[in-house]
């Protein structure tokens, strides 16, 4: 059975940071891309960010660009989301996703759910 883990989340204030973690188990992800998505209370999956497989290539949403970095370890079947200068706008629950065949890049602009997606942690920042 393949399961994404997140952790991390937390409550924060403006202008703090904070580092998400996503384990995956039962698939060895390390030659796919992966990426976060969030999701706010009443709004639509939004892209956050992705990376390639060998961690060569990043893509980021505009509203995260320059504020958070996507990084993986292959080794440990991991990603990661280091999120700086947080804002209220981020609040969210906040999901790994993996993809058997998408790109990175076409992670950014796909409309349908990721092939594989956690169950999320939730990150609240407050002004």
């Amino acid at each position: 059975q393949v399961q994404l883990v997140e952790s991390g989340g937390g409550l924060v204030q403006a202008g703090e940071s904070l580092n998400l973690s996503c384990t995956a188990s039962g698939r060895d992800f390390s030659t796919r891309a992966m990426g976060w998505f969030r999701v706010a209370p009443g709004k639509e999956r939004e892209f956050v960010a992705s990376i390639s497989w060998s961690g060569e290539y990043t893509y980021y949403g505009d509203s995260v660009k320059d504020r958070f970095t996507v990084s993986r370890d292959n080794t440990r079947n991991s990603l990661y989301l280091q999120m700086n200068n947080l804002k209220p706008e981020d609040t969210a629950v906040y999901h790994c996703a993996a993809e058997l065949s998408a790109t990175a890049e076409y992670m950014a602009k796909m409309t349908l759910p990721p092939d594989y997606w956690g169950q999320g942690t939730q990150v609240t920042v407050s002004s």
